[in-house]
C-alpha cells in the first residue's frame, strides 16, 4: 500500500508519511528532467480530457466543500474563491490546453558565447527540481499548478487548504490519470492526502532536502507563516493592495469602466484594485467614479472631500490604505498628480500590481517606470493580473520579490539554469 493509501486510512505516521512523498516526488523528477518534450505534452493533453470528462464529479465534490464552508460562516469573498462553476472547470481545462501549445523551456539556449581560447559556452533553461504549493481555497490552483510543474519538468507537492480537499482530489485524481496514460510516474503530481495542519511544517522543513522551492498561495496569514518558517526559497506575495491612479488627462468613460471592473469583477482575487486615487486638478472625475462603485453595490471610504460626493461614503481610516478587502470595499482619495501618487503608493502599496489612466504618455511613461510593482498597467484593468492572460495558460502565483520570479509564475519561471562548456582539449594555464 503507498504512503497516500495509508494516510487516507489514517494508518500511517505523518512525518514518516510525508518523509515518503518528499522522496517519491524527487524520484519523479529526475524521470521528469529528462522526459521529452511530447511525452510531457501527451500527459497534458491527456489531463485536459480527463478535467472534461470528470467535470461532474468534480462539481459534485466542490459542493460538498461550498456547503462546508457556508455553514461555518465563511465570507463570500471566501466562498467565491471556493467555488467551482460549469465554465470555471472548463476554463481550467482551457488553461491545460494553453500550456500544452506553449514552447517547453526546457533545454532552451537562452545565451551562447565563444571565449578568445576557444570554448563555447552555453545557458540552458533546466528544471528547479521539487517545488511544494500551499495553498488556500481556490480549488483550481491544484490544475495550474501540476500542469505548469509538468510542462517545466518539475515534481510537485500540493497541499490544499481543508477547505478545497474534496474538490482539489478530485481534480488531482483527473491529472493522474493523465500521468498514467503517457507513462510518467505518478508521483510527478502529488497531493497530501490528509487535512492535518502539521503537514504544511513538514513541507516547511523541506522534507530531508527533496523539496527546492516553496510556492504559498493564500492569506496573509498563511504566506506570513511560510516566509518566516519555511527551510528552503520561496516565491511568495503577501498581499495585493492594488491601486488605480486616474490622472487629470484621463478620459472619463475610460476611468469609470476600467475602475469597476478593477474593483467589482471579482473583489476576492488578488489583483483586485483596494485603492482608487483621483487627481485633484480634474476632481470633477470624482464624484462621477465614487457614484459609479456605490450603485454598484461597493462600499466606499473616504476623507472629508470624498464623503462630500455621497452621504453613502464611510470615513477612511489610516489603516485603510494598508488593507487588502478581498471584497466589495474601496477606499478613495485625492491626490496631487502622479508624483503625489506615486508618493501614496510607495507608502502603502505592496509590490503586486498598480495602474494609471491616462492619455498622457509623458506622465503614463513616468507611472510605468518610477512605480515598484510586479506588473504595472497603463489604461487597463489591475484584474489582468493573471498568468492566463498573460498568456502563459496559468500561473503558480503572482511574486512579488525581486530575486529570481516576478510577477506572475508560469512554466518559464519555474526553471533555473546552467552552464554548458564545450571545449576542444583547452586547458588552463
Amino acid at each position: 500500500m503507498t504512503a497516500s493509501l495509508k494516510a487516507i486510512d489514517g494508518a500511517a505516521d505523518l512525518p514518516a508519511m510525508m518523509t515518503a512523498l518528499g522522496a517519491e516526488a524527487r524520484a519523479a523528477a529526475r524521470v521528469l528532467a529528462i522526459a521529452s518534450t511530447a511525452q510531457k505534452n501527451r500527459a497534458l493533453a491527456a489531463m485536459e480530457r480527463a478535467i472534461r470528462a470528470h467535470a461532474a464529479e468534480i462539481l459534485r465534490a466542490n459542493a460538498e466543500d461550498v456547503a462546508e464552508a457556508k455553514a461555518g460562516g465563511t465570507t463570500d469573498a471566501f466562498v467565491d474563491r471556493l467555488t467551482l462553476t460549469q465554465a470555471r472547470v472548463d476554463a481550467m481545462a482551457d488553461g491545460i490546453g494553453i500550456i500544452h501549445d506553449i514552447a517547453d523551456p526546457v533545454g532552451a539556449v537562452t545565451e551562447r558565447w565563444q571565449r578568445p581560447n576557444g570554448m563555447t559556452i552555453e545557458r540552458v533553461r533546466v528544471p528547479l527540481g521539487v517545488i511544494a504549493v500551499i495553498f488556500e481555497s481556490r480549488p483550481n490552483v491544484a490544475a495550474d499548478a501540476g500542469v505548469l510543474a509538468l510542462k517545466s519538468g518539475n515534481a510537485v507537492i500540493l497541499r490544499g487548504g481543508s477547505d478545497s480537499f474534496r474538490s482539489c482530489r478530485a481534480i488531482h485524481d483527473a491529472l493522474v490519470e493523465g500521468l498514467r496514460e503517457a507513462g510518467l510516474p505518478e508521483a510527478a503530481i502529488t497531493l497530501v492526502p490528509v487535512r492535518d495542519r502539521a503537514a504544511v511544517g513538514l513541507l516547511l522543513s523541506g522534507l530531508d532536502g527533496n523539496v527546492d522551492v516553496i510556492v504559498p498561495r493564500g492569506g496573509k496569514s498563511l504566506v506570513a507563516r511560510v516566509e518566516a518558517e519555511a527551510r528552503v526559497p520561496v516565491f511568495a506575495h503577501l498581499e495585493g493592495v492594488n491601486h488605480v491612479y486616474v490622472d487629470r488627462a484621463a478620459d472619463l468613460d475610460m476611468a469609470k469602466s476600467i475602475v469597476l471592473n478593477a474593483k467589482m469583477r471579482r473583489p476576492g482575487v488578488c489583483g483586485a484594485a483596494e485603492t482608487l486615487l483621483v487627481d485633484r486638478a480634474a476632481e470633477s472625475n470624482l464624484a462621477p467614479l465614487v457614484t459609479m462603485l456605490l450603485a454598484a453595490g461597493c462600499e466606499v471610504r473616504g476623507d472629508e472631500a470624498v464623503q462630500r460626493v455621497d452621504p453613502r461614503v464611510k470615513p477612511v481610516v489610516d489603516a485603510d490604505w494598508d488593507t487588502e478587502y478581498e471584497a466589495p470595499i474601496i477606499s478613495v482619495k485625492l491626490v496631487d498628480g502622479v508624483d503625489d501618487a506615486l508618493a501614496h503608493i510607495a507608502q502603502h502599496g505592496s509590490h503586486h500590481t498598480e495602474a494609471i489612466v491616462t492619455a498622457d504618455e509623458t506622465t503614463a511613461a513616468k507611472f510605468l517606470n518610477e512605480v515598484d510593482a510586479a506588473i504595472v498597467l497603463h489604461n487597463a484593468s489591475t484584474q489582468f493580473a493573471d498568468g492566463g492572460e498573460f498568456g502563459f495558460g496559468a500561473e503558480i502565483g503572482i511574486a512579488t520579490g525581486k530575486f529570481h520570479a516576478r510577477g506572475p509564475v508560469g512554466a518559464e519561471q519555474l526553471t533555473s539554469f546552467k552552464y554548458r562548456v564545450h571545449g576542444t582539449g583547452q586547458i588552463r594555464p
